[in-house]
């Protein structure tokens, strides 16, 4: 079900929210647990058994350690230092059984699903050259609709478990709403137990401010995906489904087109769900925070789709940072190289993982591998070129702060961003090097036959005018939301008409126009 549906917006959500206030107060988690269980099965099926495993699967493993903290801590004062200690690091290695098995069970049926069929591919492909006949089985798989995410937060939650920074929960309906709250769980975003959980199964009063605030976040997220989204797909497929037909600027404009298309998309999408959220009293956390405003690569990480790089950063990164081999390895370059290479190599190692698992995420593919590193490679110049980045700035004479550099570093930072995407798009590795060579040729191709119209490409021009122009007011700090809600009543609800009217006008949607799923719903 997708979130910019009829169904979803005037059935399904219109009477869960009824259904919720109508419940009494403390049985409102119920309604959304109901409701949430109800919308995964319609999108998956009886693929909902996947849910079921990760959800029973970290409540047991979470009391399992709690249980081992708690014989611990029940006879810790009685026992002398020595054994103490002793008894401590037995306990200790109980929990990391416990939460490797999670880890391991959860982990590998996301990767069973979601990789076998590229890893078969591949060592069937290598297995041919070193033995004729080898060959792995091809299965029919069917990967449960945001098993992806559901899975990282499912492994975050068991992880804070282990490091005692959550209780274990006793009350399975409250972990179960936590991994299948609808508005989180087909494309994020990748919420903590401790933000999320306590939210969605508190009962929340109705507040005429949150239902303002969840219906104009709604409107903006669906004038972003059916008016922007939705139409720049004309134009993107009809590029990348005949890439050699096509070279110079048009091959330029479709990259651009695309970075527009995935970013109203997802945002859009993001949009929808806060505002959901936000229906029923639940503050869902942002995932954007005007990352094409970067100067950096890694600001734009930082920026773009948050939860997943604070999640790669609080699971994958620290604790490689922190493992034993990568200190020693810091320690042996301060040594014998330099202090600046002493604290950049163990930084490198550690980014390799995070990037690696970054593409890996994003599909079963050589190009995802690929974008992953090539934004791996990016943060390694920044990483290891700060002494001649200094220098420059020092021989040059240049402000770092001045407006016109800053606005050179974001044009930079774009451009980099939208190879990156063209990767990201392109059918293989292969294409896309077809591709970006093409860019610097000889324009081939009419721009007004590429699926869009000259209307089409006006609305997609002014929709991105007015999302940069939302931008610049969201990079200075202004609350729109709070904006809006102040004006009054005749204004703001010209406003909320004029984008309703925008939806409904200039939606793409009905002849001419394909449907298109949520991008962010198949990874």
């Amino acid at each position: 079900m997708s979130y910019t549906s009829y169904f979803y917006l005037l059935f399904f959500l219109g009477v869960l929210v009824a259904l919720y206030y109508l419940m009494p107060l403390k049985k409102r988690w119920l309604v959304l647990l109901g409701g949430s269980y109800f919308f995964y099965w319609l999108a998956s099926g009886k693929l909902i058994v996947f849910l079921l495993i990760t959800t029973v699967s970290v409540y047991l493993g979470a009391l399992a350690m709690e249980r081992e903290q708690q014989a611990f801590d029940s006879v810790r004062k009685s026992l002398e230092k020595e054994e103490r200690k002793a008894r401590k690091a037995v306990m200790m290695r109980r929990k990391r059984h416990i939460v490797f098995a999670m880890v391991l069970i959860n982990v590998g049926l996301l990767a069973f699903l979601k990789y076998y069929h590229f890893f078969s591919a591949n060592i069937n492909a290598l297995g041919s050259h070193l033995e004729p006949g080898f060959q792995l089985p091809a299965l029919k798989l069917l990967m449960p609709l945001g098993i992806s995410f559901y899975t990282l937060s499912a492994v975050g939650y068991v992880i804070d478990v282990y490091r005692g920074q959550t209780a274990a929960d006793h009350h399975f309906g409250r972990l179960a709403l936590f991994l299948s709250l609808f508005t989180n769980i087909t494309e994020g975003p990748i919420s903590r137990y401790d933000q999320l959980a306590g939210q969605a199964f508190e009962g929340h009063r109705a507040d005429y401010r949150q239902f303002t605030f969840g219906a104009q976040l709604i409107l903006w997220g669906l004038f972003q995906k059916m008016v922007l989204a939705d139409r720049a797909a004309l134009l993107v497929s009809t590029v990348f489904g005949s890439p050699s037909d096509y070279s110079g600027g048009i091959v330029i404009l479709a990259m651009f087109v695309y970075t527009l298309q995935i970013y109203a998309d997802f945002a859009g999408c993001m949009d929808i769900v806060r505002g959901s959220g936000a229906l029923f009293g639940i503050e869902i956390a942002r995932n954007f925070n005007q990352p094409f405003f970067s100067k950096s690569i890694g600001e734009f990480w930082r920026r773009w789709h948050m939860t997943l790089g604070a999640w790669f950063k609080d699971y994958i990164f620290y604790p490689v940072t922190l493992s034993k081999t990568n200190m020693k390895l810091g320690r042996w370059a301060k040594k014998h190289l330099s202090v600046h290479l002493g604290q950049a190599m163990p930084t490198a190692f550690a980014l390799f993982f995070v990037w690696l698992a970054n593409g890996l995420w994003h599909g079963a593919a050589w190009k995802y591998v690929a974008y992953g590193m090539y934004y791996y490679v990016l943060t390694l110049f920044g990483l290891f070129g700060k002494p001649v980045i200094h220098c420059f700035y020092e021989k040059t004479g240049i402000r770092k702060e001045s407006r016109s550099w800053q606005l050179l570093l974001i044009i930079r930072t774009f451009i980099l961003v939208n190879i990156g995407m063209l990767l990201f798009r392109a059918n293989s590795l292969r294409i896309f090097a077809e591709m970006f060579e093409s860019m610097f040729r000889k324009t081939t191709g009419n721009w007004l036959e590429l699926g869009l119209d000259r209307h089409d490409l006006a609305v997609l021009a002014l929709g991105a005018l007015l999302m940069l122009m939302v931008g610049i007011v969201r990079e200075r700090g202004i609350c729109i939301r709070e904006r809006i809600a102040s004006w009054p009543m005749v204004l703001r609800w010209t406003v909320y008409a004029g984008v309703f009217c925008a939806i409904v006008l200039l939606g793409a949607y009905g002849s001419g126009y394909g449907v298109v799923d949520p991008l962010y719903a198949n990874f």
